[in-house]
């Protein structure tokens, strides 16, 4: 096994054109408040904002950080702001000690170990599955 980069995650660097494509893609859509390709935190990543309103009045922030690599390895981090805690998890695959390449950290605190997944080779369908989790997180959120 490889050991993983400086940031926890694969060995590969990150791809930037496909980080600009999921940008421009969720830039397109009304549930995106911002989305943002940045390294401000030391690692190249887009960052998502997703639009207020489709929280209720509880979430004060809702975000997804999105990294992917040349090697199609990929960390997408999930998380929602309350005032009195957070709601997190994080879909992955990269080499790590702790769980097999792919793998989930669910929620609502993204513990490691994660649980073993198996998420498709499209960096498309791997959005699109998150996509909708996101969505059936707010749906949750909304009937409590």
């Amino acid at each position: 096994m490889t050991p993983p980069t400086g940031d926890g995650g694969s060995p590969a660097p990150i791809d930037r054109p496909i980080l600009e494509f999921l940008q421009t893609r969720l830039r397109a859509t009304r549930q995106v408040s911002r989305a943002t390709v940045t390294d401000a935190s030391g690692h190249l990543e887009l960052r998502v904002a997703f639009t207020p309103s489709y929280y209720p009045a509880t979430v004060e922030e809702a975000r997804l950080a999105v990294r992917w690599y040349t090697n199609d390895d990929f960390k997408l981090h999930y998380r929602e702001k309350h005032a009195d805690r957070t709601w997190e998890c994080r879909w992955d695959r990269h080499p790590n000690p702790h769980n097999t390449r792919d793998h989930f950290h669910p929620p609502p605190t993204a513990p490691t170990p994660g649980e073993d997944a198996s998420w498709p080779d499209d960096h498309r369908d791997v959005v699109s599955l998150v996509l909708d989790g996101i969505e059936n997180r707010i749906t949750t959120l909304w009937s409590e």
